[in-house]
């Protein structure tokens, strides 16, 4: 039988005392590092995703509406930036090949500033779509005639020269309203989108409110039948083909006109004053329209007030609500979150609107509808 030797008592000399009670302390604060490293570890891998855990997704995808192409530029330089931000690949393409693409699960979001028909909804296989309001711009009417500065449209004229009823810049219905301006005996050249487009739809809509002819015979969407003119491809492509034709004339976001530095209409209002397109005006004209339906698809065209420009319109983001990879459908969320609260900065300096208090927090309802599987999308406040 081996023998246990207990090992020589120390407890008389002081100085082993101490280097005993050192080294128990030491065990001690070793042990309790552990036990704390395992309850950090077991914290972070057990249960559901953290508000303070970031999404794995390291891209996104969104395609549409040429309109917010200067904007989400810069929201989508800037927001890599920010905590759990990703990088974002988005196409400008028109808003109706954006809806396309959000249906056929091309891209993660689409955007556009006509909001989805009844029939595009029908055609989700996927289940319910969300209109998500990210900003609010002004569709400025440009043009080309040189040694005009200034210029005054109204409604009905617009229609008539898009239904090609005015054919020539000194026509007697210009020239009433534009007392003082030489108007050059000029033929109009009328220029419009030639693909599906938002801003098409905002500006037709205008047009049907403003004139029964256009609405009876031509009507608003994203494409429409034009009854004259030339076609050009997105918004750059129709400030392009302004800038560069003699005569023409064209709808497009006022952005835009400013980058390119192309001469704009003022339009008369729907109080009979002639507005310019501006942050102010447009804000003006947003503020007019107070009753919102629940799924957020309007139009908000011709509104009241003395300073309202009447071509102003939202724009959306448009996204499933059952998301299929809950990781992305979390990412997706937060992006839109912080597109509608911090990404709103950016509106202003590039002359889009911020989003009103009221339209925000109907954002937030919708952002927080997003599902998951069982789970919120968004898991922040």
């Amino acid at each position: 039988m081996t023998q246990y030797t207990p090992l020589p008592s120390h407890r008389g000399h002081p100085r082993l005392r101490s280097l005993s009670a050192l080294l128990l302390l030491g065990l001690l604060a070793l042990l309790a590092a552990c036990g704390n490293s395992s309850n950090t570890s077991g914290g972070t891998t057990t249960g559901s995703s953290s508000s303070n855990t970031c999404p794995s997704t390291k891209q996104l995808t969104g395609a549409g509406s040429t309109f917010d192409n200067p904007l989400f530029s810069k929201m989508f330089q800037e927001y890599p930036k920010v905590k759990c931000g990703i990088n974002v690949n988005y196409q400008a393409v028109g808003s109706g090949a954006g809806i396309n693409n959000l249906l056929q699960h091309i891209v993660d979001f689409g955007a556009t500033d006509a909001p989805m028909t009844d029939d595009q909804l029908k055609k989700s296989t996927s289940g319910p779509i969300l209109h998500i309001p990210i900003t609010i711009g002004a569709v400025a009417i440009s043009y080309n005639l040189s040694g005009v500065s200034q210029l005054k449209l109204t409604g009905p004229i617009l229609a008539a020269i898009y239904e090609g009823k005015i054919t020539t810049w000194d026509d007697p219905q210009i020239k009433a309203i534009n007392s003082g301006v030489n108007l050059p005996h000029k033929n109009i050249t009328v220029v419009h989108r030639s693909d599906g487009s938002g801003t098409t739809s905002i500006f037709t809509h205008y047009l049907s409110a403003v004139s029964p002819d256009w609405q009876s015979k031509v009507g608003a969407g994203t494409t429409v039948n034009w009854p004259t003119g030339v076609g050009a491809k997105g918004s750059s492509g129709v400030a392009g083909q302004v800038k560069n034709t003699d005569g023409a004339i064209g709808y497009v976001e006022l952005t835009y006109v400013l980058a390119n530095n192309i001469p704009y209409a003022l339009l008369q209002n729907a109080a009979g004053k002639f507005v310019a397109p501006s942050l102010d005006s447009a804000k003006a004209d947003a503020e007019s329209f107070t009753t919102i339906p629940a799924d957020l698809r309007f139009y908000i065209v011709n509104g009241s007030g003395d300073n309202a420009y009447p071509i102003t319109g939202f724009s959306w983001v448009v996204v499933y609500q059952n998301q299929s990879n809950s990781d992305k459908g979390e990412a997706l969320a937060r992006l839109l979150w912080w597109m509608v609260h911090d990404g709103q900065q950016y509106a202003q300096p590039l002359n889009y609107v911020p989003l009103p208090d009221t339209i925000v927090s109907k954002d937030e309802a919708q952002i927080k509808a997003m599902r998951c599987g069982s789970n919120a999308c968004y898991s922040g406040s």
